[in-house]
């Protein structure tokens, strides 16, 4: 779990998600970047992340780059949505980086920013990036702003 120390804001990633996290983790030379969606729940103003969908065909991999390009990310989440009467949603993003502590590029930035102004809920899109050692998680708003939860160390 984890909380964004100006803010009483908490972040749950059930162990199923950490574990998508851990198989796609770019530990040797040649692992390409991967990533997908995150969804779950939204508890007032805390999240339960319950799925992290792993990367698929139709996605663009590459040693530093990840471009989340299959329809079946959207197919899963609207599946998700109806089967749960709407408790289950989008809630972000997540993809890798072949660095220890990951921080996010100016693009990451940016498709977060534009992710965010997208939604039709109004929320900020939560946003992990999955190093090598360590995970940087953070919610991003329609105005770009971050509020950084935490860059914590594997265990």
């Amino acid at each position: 779990m984890w909380q964004m120390p100006s803010q009483k804001i908490y972040v749950l990633f059930q162990a199923s998600v950490l574990e998508t996290f851990d198989v796609y983790r770019q530990n040797s030379r040649t692992a390409t970047e991967a990533g997908g969606v995150l969804l779950g729940h939204v508890r007032g103003e805390h999240l339960e992340v319950i799925q992290a969908t792993p990367p698929l065909a139709g996605d663009v991999r590459h040693r530093m780059q990840y471009e989340r390009n299959d329809p079946a990310h959207q197919t899963i989440a609207d599946l998700m949505w109806r089967q749960s009467d709407g408790e289950t949603r989008y809630l972000g993003e997540w993809h890798t980086h072949p660095e220890d502590r990951p921080s996010p590029s100016r693009v990451d930035m940016n498709g977060w920013t534009h992710r965010a102004l997208a939604r039709q809920d109004g929320r900020a899109t939560l946003a992990v990036i999955v190093g090598r050692v360590g995970l940087y998680v953070s919610l991003v708003d329609g105005a770009g702003e971050t509020a950084l939860f935490l860059e914590c160390q594997s265990s």
